[in-house]
């Protein structure tokens, strides 16, 4: 569906909430691919079992890779062990922070709020606001006005998005919330989808966070080293680059304002380490159509509905020779978008409301 061309309004207190709601785009009915019920309940089902053995892989390249460092610090061999420690800490920890924050990834409940909470100070997030902002990203998927997660609105900011390879626009952003936080604080878009309950473990989790960075700030002054540093705070910095080439496969460049996840999120094959490292999220429309399937049942769930699903891309660099030329595109022409081709079989699609 055409978008004007005018600019909009991404704030959630803006007259595009207000437009959003009249058209009836707010909480809506997505179209949802059809599959048996008796299989959706067989791939919805959790088990502890995967979700352990990833994280003590993962934890175990972690503190391989950060004892390395430490032990070869002021040599040319931290270089690469830091590399590898801040991409596990850094760009990792998002998509676990993003499967633990659903509760899908462990049968466990308490193994996935442990994960996300853990996670959530990896990636530079506080754990409360952001996990309400993604429940209001999956009811409100790329709805101007309502979703808080539209990482490259229109007309996309090129040089914002060159410095969130190193977290330079985000992290500065989340820092002075946390702050606002400390004082008993809300910003006016938190206001609107942060429950009045959740409120004080806001401000109770912001303080451990700011108290957690100053100690270490005080260590590495007490040191006279960025050692300490290099394992907590720094990471989330020089290690969030992989975060963003995967992220924008998610959304980058396609419609905004529609009620069919076909058209607004990407499936990107990759190879079984990116799947590793991703958590499975390349399988992205089959996730926000059924976000309470586990990670490790989402290759499963793509070959069900694959019939009724747009061509998968193959590789980030395919999925990349579509993003990078739609995002200049949109720099010029803001109602501009890639439209993405269903299968002649597939079911209706839900590009209005």
């Amino acid at each position: 569906m055409p978008t004007a061309a005018t600019r909009r309004d991404y704030s959630l207190v803006g007259p595009d909430t207000r437009l959003a709601e009249a058209r009836g785009l707010a909480s809506a009915d997505w179209y949802a691919c059809s599959i048996p019920r008796a299989r959706l309940k067989e791939l919805t089902q959790r088990r502890d079992g995967p979700a352990v053995r990833d994280t003590v892989i993962w934890f175990a390249v972690l503190i391989l890779s950060g004892s390395l460092g430490f032990l070869t610090w002021g040599t040319g061999w931290a270089i690469p062990c830091f590399l590898v420690y801040g991409v596990i800490y850094g760009s990792s920890s998002d998509s676990r922070w993003h499967e633990s924050g659903h509760r899908t990834a462990f049968k466990t409940v308490y193994l996935n709020d442990i994960l996300y909470e853990i996670a959530s100070f990896m990636v530079f997030r506080e754990s409360v606001p952001w996990r309400w902002s993604h429940t209001r990203h999956h009811s409100d998927t790329i709805i101007v006005g309502r979703d808080p997660e539209i990482a490259v609105p229109r007309p996309p900011d090129l040089l914002g998005i060159a410095m969130s390879f190193f977290s330079l626009r985000s992290a500065p952003r989340e820092f002075v919330k946390m702050l606002k936080h400390c004082l008993g604080r809300l910003t006016p878009a938190e206001a609107t989808y942060i429950p009045e309950t959740e409120r004080p473990k806001v401000y109770r989790n912001a303080r451990i966070y700011i108290l957690t960075y100053a100690t270490t700030i005080g260590a590495s002054i007490a040191t006279a080293s960025i050692l300490p540093l290099m394992y907590i705070g720094l990471p989330s910095f020089y290690g969030a680059w992989l975060m963003v080439v995967f992220g924008l496969t998610q959304h980058a460049g396609l419609a905004e304002d529609v009620l069919d996840h076909r058209l607004n999120c990407r499936t990107v094959y990759m190879n079984p380490v990116f799947r590793f490292l991703y958590w499975e999220m390349n399988y992205h429309i089959e996730h926000h159509m059924f976000p309470m399937i586990p990670y490790h049942a989402l290759g499963k769930l793509h070959q069900e509905l694959k019939p009724d699903m747009p061509p998968p891309y193959h590789g980030l660099r395919e999925a990349y020779r579509e993003i990078l030329p739609a995002l200049f595109k949109q720099a010029k022409d803001p109602a501009y978008y890639v439209r993405r081709e269903l299968p002649p079989s597939a079911g209706r699609d839900r590009s209005t409301a």
